[in-house]
C-alpha cells in the first residue's frame, strides 16, 4: 500500500425511532413511588393529589389528620405572692413506730410584706414542697402588725424571750438595720430598717431565735 493512498472510511448511522426510544427509556426509569402512592395503592384508594397524601399535614385537621393538631397549650401566669420569705432552716426528722422509722421534714419560714407584717410558721410534711406549703399557712395564722415610725424603725425598746432565746430591740436612727441571726430577716421582712438587736442568750436554735423577735414585736401593740 502506498503511502500517499488514501482511505475513506464509511460509517453506517442507523436511524432513530422516536417510539423505540420512548419505549426503552419507560422500561428503564420506573415511575418514581412516593410514600403516599405506595399507601394508597395497598389500601385501594385513590391518591388525594391536594392534600398532599392521607392523613398529612396539608389535609384536614391539621398535623396527622386529627382535629386540633394546631392547638398551642397555652398555661396561665402564676399569681405572684404578696408576702417574701425567707427559710430559716429544714430539717430530715424522723418517728419511730412499731414497723421502724419513718422519715419527714420539717420545715420554718419567715414571711412578711415588709409594710409592716411579718410571721413566722412551722411545717412538716413527708415532701419538702408540702413542707413548705404548710409552713407558708402557719405563718399568716400567726401573722403580726408591727406599728413603724416615719423612719421605718419602732417607737421605743423591748424586750422578749421564747424559750431559751432572749431579744432586746433598739429604735437607732440612721444606724441601719444591726441584727444577727434569724432575728435579721425578721426585721427585714417586717420593714424595719434603723435598728439594733442584741441577743442576751446563748441560743443558737434559729427558729427559737425568730419567735423571740416576734414576742418582742408584739409587746409594740
Amino acid at each position: 500500500m502506498a503511502d500517499n493512498e488514501n482511505i475513506d472510511v464509511v460509517v453506517e448511522e442507523t436511524p432513530v425511532v422516536p417510539e423505540v426510544v420512548e419505549a426503552v427509556s419507560t422500561a428503564a426509569a420506573p415511575a418514581a413511588a412516593t410514600p403516599f402512592a405506595d399507601a394508597a395503592r395497598r389500601a385501594g384508594r385513590p391518591l388525594d393529589r391536594r392534600s398532599g397524601g392521607h392523613g398529612g399535614a396539608g389535609g384536614r385537621g391539621g398535623a396527622g389528620g386529627r382535629p386540633g393538631g394546631n392547638r398551642s397549650n397555652s398555661r396561665r401566669p402564676e399569681r405572684k405572692s404578696e408576702y417574701d420569705q425567707r427559710m430559716i432552716n429544714i430539717r430530715r426528722v424522723a418517728r419511730v413506730v412499731a414497723g421502724g422509722r419513718r422519715f419527714s421534714f420539717s420545715v420554718a419560714i419567715i414571711i412578711g410584706n415588709k409594710k409592716g407584717k411579718v410571721g413566722v410558721g412551722l411545717g412538716k410534711a413527708g415532701d419538702t414542697t408540702l413542707a413548705i406549703d404548710k409552713a407558708v399557712r402557719n405563718a399568716k395564722k400567726n401573722m403580726i402588725t408591727v406599728p413603724l415610725t416615719k423612719n421605718n424603725s419602732i417607737p421605743y425598746d423591748t424586750e422578749a424571750k421564747y424559750c431559751a432565746s432572749v431579744v432586746l430591740l433598739m429604735p437607732a436612727r440612721g444606724r441601719g438595720l444591726v441584727a444577727g441571726s434569724s432575728v435579721r430577716p425578721v426585721l427585714e421582712l417586717a420593714g424595719i430598717t434603723d435598728i439594733v438587736a442584741k441577743l442576751h442568750s446563748g441560743s443558737k436554735n434559729g427558729l427559737n431565735n425568730a419567735r423571740a423577735a416576734i414576742e418582742a414585736l408584739k409587746k409594740l401593740n
